[in-house]
C-alpha cells in the first residue's frame, strides 16, 4: 500500500505562483511514475505533469512553461512538488498527485485526497 499526501493549495490572485507537495509513503517500488492531475467544477479531471522515478517529465499543453514538476527521491522521503508560475483563473480546481507502479506484473494507481487551489482573477 501507498499513501499519498498533498498540501499547499490556497487561494491566489491570477499571476501568481505556488508550489504544491505530495508525500509519499508506504511500499513504494523502486520504478515508478508519479502524476499531477487536476479537477475544475463541472469537469473532468485532467493530466497536468507527469514524473518519472529516473526525472523523465511531462506536461499538459494548457501548463507548458508555466509550471515545473519535480520530486525528491530521498531514502527517507519520497515528496513530488508542483511549482506554478504565472497562473490563471483556469487553474483553479482541485489538484490531485498519483503514484504507479508495478505489483504482481500488473499497474496499481494510487491516489492523494487532493488540495484546492482557487485563483482570482
Amino acid at each position: 500500500q501507498v499513501q499519498l499526501v498533498e498540501s499547499g493549495g490556497d487561494l491566489v490572485q491570477a499571476g501568481g505562483s505556488l508550489t504544491l507537495s505530495c508525500a509519499a509513503s508506504g511500499s513504494i517500488f523502486r520504478a515508478n511514475t508519479m502524476a499531477w492531475h487536476r479537477q475544475a467544477p463541472g469537469k473532468q479531471r485532467e493530466l497536468v505533469a507527469t514524473i518519472t522515478d529516473g526525472g523523465i517529465t511531462t506536461y499538459g499543453d494548457s501548463v507548458k512553461g508555466r509550471f515545473t514538476i519535480s520530486r525528491d527521491n530521498n531514502a527517507n522521503t519520497n515528496t513530488m512538488y508542483l511549482q506554478m508560475n504565472s497562473l490563471k483563473p483556469e487553474d483553479t480546481g482541485v489538484y490531485y498527485c498519483s503514484l504507479v507502479q508495478f505489483e504482481a506484473g500488473s499497474p496499481r494507481y494510487y491516489w492523494g485526497q487532493g488540495t484546492q487551489v482557487t485563483v482570482s482573477s
